[in-house]
């Protein structure tokens, strides 16, 4: 989403990097830059203004300009501004009084609201929760039966009382429900609505008088931009709304929304949708996003995607298999899938510092569909050709590549690149006895 916004922001420290010493006519036509950028980007224009003026006032202090990295200092306070202008630091849920946790999740029409409850139990689930899901939007056509097919594919229960019931009612019912069966947290999803819309929001106020709910979500789609910002507001004045959840952050949008929105409103982003699976929601954190938006990458939230996929087992065996020399194309193959759930490959390339930005500049693509045809290979060949890929002769090569639907040059180059993996990582063997590593890491897709 901030590809643009990143490379522009670059841009300018770039220019920064290249001077000496700097002189306030320096920082001056770089903040013109900054200003801009983030206009492009669709940030609010009173958020801009306050953010550039902060960032120069600190800019052109003397320890600034007479610092030996005067750009570097300049990088480090946009750094710390964008930080305080998306939050300063991670907000959780609300802990309630007593359970259970009551998640009241709102919204306009097509936001996402049924999905990311669907996420949010996804997500607390694997807390150890044993979350509930209600549905009080009866008057979408079969949102209900949305909410129950989300519920069967997570293994969630879903409470419903059809389209004919009082949402207000169905909302006071649930919590009676959760109590007796021991759910919690209640995630209650409602219907959409226009926040012009008086009678529906009168319904929304009902439902959290009726429940007391511990957190008010407001689901808001990023991608429109400063109208999401308005749609908060509104949404805000009327139901005290606790925390956000931006959808669509894996989208083209330029991203003034998340950069505006909690400046504006002042209530927290607690969560980020970055995909369409349902386990594509993260907590949000303002440190790790100023840190993509200037091309210093998230590692840490890399690592956290990693985790999930890879237990402590699994890991161990991996790495028995490399120092004994063992890693085969099976191997390969599983450590594809795993890359795969962590995410879209662009989204990762982004997590990594500087990559994704080098990639941009050198007009470099890369997608999901640049490893299928490595998948496909793989799946082509007999577990026992996957076992001892140096044992595949020119003939099997012919079928692989004919049953794979690629070229033998396709095949023969995995192949190739293969045995140059299993090179390096003989050299991470002896050097890791040695405690060294090796410099170079031939193997590239």
């Amino acid at each position: 989403m901030f590809e643009t916004l990143s490379d522009r922001l670059n841009e300018t420290f770039g220019k920064l990097n290249r001077k000496g010493r700097l002189t306030e006519p320096d920082v001056d036509a770089a903040m013109r830059e900054v200003r801009r950028a983030l206009l492009e980007a669709d940030v609010n224009f009173k958020v801009v203004k306050e953010f550039v003026a902060t960032v120069r006032e600190r800019a052109v202090g003397q320890d600034v300009l007479r610092s030996l990295t005067p750009a570097q200092t300049v990088i480090g306070i946009v750094n710390e501004e964008l930080i305080a202008v998306l939050g300063a630091e991670q907000v959780p849920l609300n802990a309630p009084a007593s359970p259970p946790q009551i998640i009241l999740m709102v919204g306009l029409n097509g936001a996402g609201k049924t999905t990311h409850s669907g996420k949010l139990a996804v997500h607390l689930r694997k807390q150890g929760r044993n979350p509930l899901l209600v549905a009080a939007d009866v008057y979408r056509p079969a949102a209900i039966a949305q909410l129950q097919t989300l519920g069967k594919q997570v293994n969630v229960p879903v409470y419903e009382e059809g389209t004919g019931a009082n949402p207000v009612a169905i909302a006071r019912n649930s919590i009676a429900y959760a109590n007796g069966r021991g759910f919690n947290p209640v995630i209650i999803d409602t219907a959409g609505r226009l926040q012009i819309d008086q009678a529906l929001m009168q319904e929304l106020v009902e439902i959290k008088a009726a429940v007391n709910p511990t957190e008010i979500l407001l689901v808001a789609d990023a991608m429109t931009g400063q109208e999401a910002v308005g749609v908060a507001e509104e949404f805000n004045a009327q139901l005290d709304v606790t925390g956000l959840v931006l959808t669509k952050m894996d989208g083209d949008a330029r991203g003034g929304a998340a950069l505006s929105i909690r400046s504006v409103t002042g209530v927290p982003i607690k969560f980020i949708g970055t995909g369409e699976q349902l386990d594509a929601l993260e907590p949000f954190h303002p440190d790790r996003l100023a840190g993509r938006i200037l091309g210093m990458g998230d590692v840490l939230s890399l690592i956290e995607r990693a985790q999930e996929q890879t237990d402590e087992k699994d890991a161990e065996r991996l790495q028995n298999r490399m120092m004994k020399g063992q890693f085969d194309l099976e191997d390969f193959l599983d450590q594809l899938q795993k890359i795969k759930k962590m995410g879209p490959l662009s989204q990762i390339m982004e997590m990594i510092p500087g990559l994704g930005q080098q990639m941009r500049q050198a007009k470099a693509q890369i997608s999901d569909d640049d490893y299928k045809q490595v998948e496909a290979i793989i799946r082509g060949m007999t577990p026992w050709e996957r076992r001892h890929p140096e044992r595949i002769d020119h003939g099997r090569r012919r079928r692989i590549a004919k049953g794979s639907g690629v070229e033998r040059q396709d095949v023969n180059r995995l192949l190739s690149q293969f045995k140059d993996m299993q090179k390096m990582m003989g050299q991470f063997s002896q050097m890791a006895k040695k405690g060294k590593m090796p410099k170079n890491m031939p193997f590239d897709f």
